[in-house]
């Protein structure tokens, strides 16, 4: 199902349009490409797979509802506006009394659903940013980097794949390589 969401990746508006007319290929779209997301969220703030799909289920039927009501504008990308509501949900849920062993006020300040779009908003931005930084940067220090960032290779592993005489030329080399990635990310 993951090989078909890569092949088939929908626009957040044509996904807004086909749930308005009462598509299922949307509805079953949005749980394939973010349920991932809510699943990873919810089990690592002391949640499990059915407190998962709990929160996600009501945060669709919210969409559903906000869509049908006609006047629904989205203002983040829809990833964004799930994950948002799914969060505070989950908060939510966690606050009640009956869930004794967490308090959210002892973790977390409260902040408005808007708010918390725009982090998320600004953090997507910065990760597409990244990435674009990453992508300008070439090779080989484009690999270098994902490697020991990313895929957690050792410099002894770096040193091997590229040839460099010790680990401390393919250190020395990461280095400079981080350097020009951070001129690129903030020029």
């Amino acid at each position: 199902m993951v090989n078909r969401i890569k092949e088939e990746i929908k626009d957040d508006q044509q996904i807004i349009e086909g749930i308005a007319k009462g598509s299922t290929s949307e509805l079953e779209y949005l749980y394939a490409a973010y349920f991932p997301m809510i699943f990873q969220l919810i089990t690592k703030n002391n949640g499990d797979e059915d407190d998962a799909k709990d929160i996600f289920q009501e945060a669709v039927i919210v969409l559903y509802d906000k869509i049908n009501t006609g006047e629904f504008v989205l203002s983040s990308k829809l990833k964004t506006f799930l994950y948002s509501v799914c969060r505070r949900l989950w908060l939510k849920r966690l606050n009640k009394p009956d869930r004794i062993s967490f308090n959210m006020q002892e973790h977390e300040e409260t902040i408005s659903v808007e708010e918390d779009v725009l982090i998320s908003q600004q953090k997507e931005d910065q990760f597409l940013l990244m990435e674009k930084s990453l992508h300008l940067l070439g090779e080989p220090c484009q690999t270098i980097i994902s490697d020991f960032y990313l895929r957690n290779l050792s410099m002894q592993d770096i040193c091997e794949k590229f040839g460099y005489t010790n680990a401390d030329n393919a250190k020395t080399q990461k280095y400079k390589c981080l350097q020009r990635l951070k001129k690129l990310f903030f020029a």
